[in-house]
């Protein structure tokens, strides 16, 4: 049995509104954790090029290699603020480039009492074609900084 990896992470805070899912982007190039199997490229499978990725949802995109059970571990870090609740899912074809869009892994969190860290692990089975991306969201009553989060996924052929 193969694996193959992607593992990203960005420290760049990412300034997001309440009340709405966000895809967290994540940069390309050497700024990437880990990427040998090219799933993470700026240059998409589909034809599109991603020329910032700060501001493209389609940075925050991994679009799987190979066929096979895939195992996503994600982590996030909120600033602090006034919120009642932060979530996160694990979306697949998060922006209706395939498949259609298919969320799993959803979890409501009320805050922490300390550092609003979270990390998650999910199963599923993925394909190419079907991008798979790590979205978040926040109901503060104004926006917050999503401060440092990782995405890896891990591909089992």
């Amino acid at each position: 049995m193969t694996v193959l990896v992607c593992s990203l992470k960005v420290d760049a805070p990412q300034l997001l509104a309440p009340g709405r899912f966000h895809t967290v982007r994540f940069p390309f190039g050497r700024a990437e954790s880990y990427d040998e199997h090219r799933m993470h490229q700026a240059a998409q499978p589909d034809g599109h090029q991603v020329t910032d990725w700060t501001r493209d949802e389609r940075a925050g995109l991994i679009w799987p290699a190979a066929d096979g059970w895939g195992v996503l571990s994600a982590m996030v870090q909120w600033e602090p603020g006034g919120y009642s609740q932060l979530d996160d899912r694990v979306v697949r074809d998060p922006l209706n480039l395939s498949t259609g869009w298919d969320a799993t892994a959803t979890d409501e969190r009320p805050p922490s009492r300390g550092g609003q860290r979270f990390t998650k692990v999910w199963q599923l089975f993925v394909h190419p074609g079907t991008p798979i991306a790590l979205q978040v969201q926040h109901n503060d009553d104004r926006p917050r900084r999503l401060l440092l989060a990782e995405l890896k996924l891990a591909i089992h052929t």
